[in-house]
């Protein structure tokens, strides 16, 4: 079988990156397309893979998005029609299941943020599967087109799946001189390019700011993009680490002490490693969140001041690995539609 994937943001190659694996070791051929964005090509690299880079991303303006949508659509059908492939995979990739539909391919998507309502018209009424974690109300995907059996659930977070077999590598300390004495954090910045995100959260630089001047700790911060990585750099926070590259971010988060982020795959990855999370996301909380919440597993933020700044033991950490290839079924199920 030959399978088309499709990575449009920086946390698509850690989805997928188990089930390429397992698709390759079943003896099927996968070709990876990707959108210049973020860490995403980065991550590809560092994870192994390879990809055809196709479009960029189009800014914050809704007019700049149309227009990089119709150009990667366009780009991406020229490429793909002479590939003659039997099934097309995304996480959340409205062009890679439109240009399927256009091409009689059959496709599933996936997601776990069920309120990026022109990005979930697009994708998943093109798409023949659509498959989600079941903490999202089925009710919320309806308006989306996503009915059973166009919709598939599956337990617990998409991180559980492909952080299964995930152990933290201890260099990535070393790495980064980052002393064992200190209270680790672990930043990531609100996505401020997404449609659904549009208002600016000041939150973020507060706490930013807070844990920035404590010498008691190392805030460590993953930007999203250049432009985060150059204003984050010219606040001169003393105790504040950011790189200029894609890092092991799994590392830091499962040796940290705690993780502050505004939203999206850090939060789910440090609840999935067992890790203190805050969140300081500034939008309507998703299904998957409002469970987390409810299980003391994420923290909403209000105060920087809340933070609970101390050394844990990471003995502690309870985790929850789940089986890669369950989604992978769900998703396989699209050539049965």
């Amino acid at each position: 079988m030959n399978v088309w994937v499709d990575f449009t943001a920086s946390a698509h190659p850690l989805v997928f990156r188990p089930l390429v694996q397992l698709l390759e070791a079943q003896g099927h051929t996968v070709e990876i397309t990707a959108r210049d964005y973020a860490q995403t090509i980065q991550l590809i690299e560092s994870h192994g893979m390879t990809a055809t880079v196709i479009g960029h991303h189009g800014g914050r303006s809704a007019s700049g998005k149309a227009r990089q949508m119709a150009g990667r659509l366009g780009s991406l059908r020229a490429w793909a029609k002479r590939r003659d492939f039997d099934l097309a995979l995304a996480h959340g990739s409205h062009e890679l299941t439109i240009t399927a539909r256009r091409l009689g391919i059959p496709s599933s998507t996936t997601f776990d943020y069920e309120w990026a309502w022109l990005q979930h018209q697009l994708g998943c009424r093109a798409a023949t599967r659509v498959v989600v974690p079941a903490s999202i109300p089925p009710e919320r995907l309806a308006t989306y087109g996503a009915k059973p059996p166009k919709l598939q659930q599956y337990p617990g977070l998409k991180e559980e799946y492909y952080l299964s077999d995930f152990e933290p590598d201890p260099t990535v300390l070393t790495d980064w001189n980052i002393d064992p004495a200190r209270v680790l954090v672990v930043l990531r910045p609100p996505p401020d390019v997404s449609l659904y995100h549009r208002h600016s959260n000041p939150l973020f630089p507060q706490t930013l700011e807070h844990v920035g001047t404590d010498e008691s700790v190392h805030a460590f911060v993953i930007p999203r993009t250049n432009e985060q990585r150059d204003y984050v750099k010219s606040l001169a926070l003393p105790s504040v680490i950011v790189p200029d590259e894609a890092v092991d971010a799994q590392s830091l988060i499962a040796y940290s002490d705690l993780v502050v982020s505004a939203g999206g795959t850090m939060n789910r990855e440090a609840a999935a490693l067992g890790v203190p999370v805050y969140t300081t996301y500034g939008g309507r909380l998703g299904g998957v969140d409002e469970q987390l919440i409810r299980e003391d597993r994420l923290r909403p933020l209000t105060d920087p001041r809340a933070l609970d700044l101390h050394k844990r033991d990471p003995t502690s950490a309870t985790r929850e690995r789940r089986d890669p290839q369950v989604m992978l079924d769900l998703l396989l199920s699209a050539l049965d539609g």
